[in-house]
């Protein structure tokens, strides 16, 4: 499973959900869904705006933990 800390970044930053959609330019719902951890799929731009608006690695946004 893929865990997203979108989530812990944001709140680390005290930024919403609307502050990081007009930060990247990202849509909202795209945000959105990556903050409950309900996206099925992210394209690799939003990653990198959203690496770039944190300063951070893709391995401190996203995570690969074992299924138990």
């Amino acid at each position: 499973m893929v865990r997203c800390h979108l989530a812990r970044l944001m709140g680390e930053r005290k930024m919403k959900i609307v502050d990081v959609a007009r930060e990247t330019g990202l849509n909202r719902n795209t945000v959105t869904l990556l903050y409950k951890e309900t996206a099925q799929r992210i394209d690799l731009e939003a990653i990198e705006k959203l690496c770039r608006l944190f300063e951070c690695e893709v391995g401190d946004l996203l995570e690969l933990q074992e299924d138990h």
